[in-house]
């Protein structure tokens, strides 16, 4: 990661504050736009909280989603009216709201509720507010437009600063590992009906959460959306390849295709169950995948 990625960078009246590790997991870019009548902050991370008191205080707070990482400082700003899309809304309402998001199951779900209320700080929020596809924040001289772009969760949205040309991608984060799409509330095909919809968006700047930062220019960032997108079709590419002999759901779960095997990862068995569901699922209703006996699947010969 160059050092870019730990310094603050403003694009007219919009700051991505740095984040000094990168934009690595569980930390993360936020960014900070001042307009003449209000002042908004999107995704507070982790590292905001270690800042914030030099900041300007934000009148709203809006999150591109409802996943811990990006509501870690949410509870520095409790004055500031809170806002979310209508499908991840019952997330900030409620703890166990949030973890049906997930999906997990016990004993773990009981570590990760604990992991989002001390380490990630988490607040709930009955009384956040809701937006849709095509809401627009105007704060005085500038606006943030919403983009519903859902698969990560379901309400997982872009939003795009006017006129400063920034578009803020959440965790459409351009990154190797690929799109993530392994919650209860995740959705394979919406993932990729979103990346089709951001890839036609023209902006100047492109800011991610995780990793990458900015993006300056849109022949640049469709270059490496490109190559975010293309892991999905790797990942199909390889379930094709394995089930050329039949294989159970839990042998497809063990292989890993989301995961490096090698990695410790607490989470990867049921991230890899429901991801490589979604695309099983797409395999067999194109017939080029099929159910050989319950929970065995093989690849139609030729098909791949």
């Amino acid at each position: 990661m160059s050092k870019e990625g730990s310094v603050d960078r403003r694009f007219g009246r919009t700051t991505v504050l740095g984040d000094p590790r990168g934009g690595r997991y569980p930390h993360g870019h936020t960014l900070l736009v001042e307009g003449r009548d209000a002042v908004a902050i999107i995704d507070p991370s982790l590292g905001v909280r270690a800042r914030a008191a030099g900041l300007p205080r934000p009148d709203l707070v809006l999150n591109s989603h409802c996943h811990e990482d990006h509501i870690a400082g949410n509870s520095l700003f409790g004055s500031a009216s809170w806002h979310l899309h209508a499908a991840d809304l019952p997330g900030i309402g409620s703890l166990d709201a949030m973890m049906e998001i997930y999906g997990y199951a016990e004993p773990f779900a009981a570590g990760l509720r604990e992991t989002i209320t001390l380490q990630f700080h988490y607040r709930a929020r009955p009384d956040a507010k809701p937006f849709v596809d095509g809401d627009r924040f105007d704060l005085g001289g500038v606006s943030i437009r919403v983009i519903h772009t859902p698969g990560h969760t379901r309400g997982h949205s872009c939003l795009l600063v006017e006129p400063d040309g920034v578009l803020y991608l959440g965790d459409i984060d351009l990154s190797s590992f690929g799109p993530y799409y392994g919650d209860a509330w995740s959705d394979l095909e919406d993932f990729e009906r979103s990346l089709a919809r951001v890839r036609e968006i023209d902006a100047r700047w492109y800011a991610t959460f995780h990793h990458v930062g900015v993006v300056e220019g849109r022949e640049a960032f469709v270059e490496r959306l490109d190559r975010f997108a293309a892991v999905i079709r790797r990942r199909e590419e390889r379930l094709l390849e394995f089930l050329r002999e039949p294989h159970h759901l839990d042998e497809i779960v063990r292989h890993r295709f989301v995961y490096r095997p090698q990695d410790p990862v607490p989470w990867a068995d049921p991230v890899e169950r429901r991801s490589m569901s979604g695309h099983l699922e797409r395999l067999l209703r194109e017939g080029t995948v099929v159910e050989a006996s319950p929970g065995v699947f093989r690849t139609v010969r030729g098909a791949d």
